[in-house]
């Protein structure tokens, strides 16, 4: 299927409610391809973009559709404090436009029990509060015997520096063009941050 079609596909709404809870998460800053630590290969498991997902109305989306474009996916939340990130995602789509950077949203409700919601009720929200327009999938569990084999690619199966565990809502992962997990920003980057933009810059910049 060509990009476009998937595209226009995937172009599914979320929604998210305004209802904030105290979070914990971590305030670390981004994992990336320079990291120190030592870089240990990918395991043999398949790639991120090898991956097929649903989106959040329920059809089947094969992430190798996105071969050639960056891929920021990050886990989300209805009643989290960062929920107001949704409308820096947005700008993040928006600025690089259909065919460039490829935002992903995957709810989850593993923090704290801040995605209650069904598929219907998350994507009302969010096209009526934050006018998401970049492809959301349907809930994951992001974590434990459950997680979803997305998230296990990106969290035990990428490599050494950008591993572990889910840590809180909003965790985003920036994914070249071949499908590699080249940095990992932890849930107080925020979107729109210049972190972020350089880095999806240099990608694209990279083609």
């Amino acid at each position: 299927m060509k990009f476009q079609t998937t595209l226009a596909v995937l172009l599914v709404v979320a929604g998210v409610s305004s209802a904030c809870g105290a979070d914990r998460s971590p305030a670390e800053g981004p994992r990336t391809g320079t990291d120190e630590r030592e870089n240990s290969p990918a395991s043999d498991g398949p790639a991120v973009i090898d991956h097929t997902v649903r989106a959040l109305t329920g059809e089947t989306v094969e992430l190798n559709a996105f071969r050639g474009h960056p891929m920021l996916i990050v886990n989300t939340a209805s009643k989290c404090g960062y929920t107001t990130q949704y409308e820096g995602l947005q700008k993040l789509w928006e600025k690089y436009g259909e065919g460039d950077l490829v935002v992903i949203g995957f709810p989850s409700n593993d923090f704290g029990n801040q995605e209650p919601g069904t598929a219907e009720e998350i994507g009302e929200f969010c096209r009526l509060n934050y006018g998401v327009t970049f492809p959301m999938m349907a809930k994951v569990r992001t974590k434990g015997p459950n997680q979803a084999p997305i998230y296990r690619a990106l969290t035990d199966e990428s490599e050494q520096q950008f591993r572990g565990e889910i840590r809180w809502n909003f965790t985003k992962f920036l994914v070249d063009p071949d499908g590699r997990v080249v940095a990992r920003f932890e849930p107080a980057v925020e979107p729109m941050d210049e972190q972020i933009v350089s880095a999806v810059d240099a990608l694209l910049a990279g083609r």
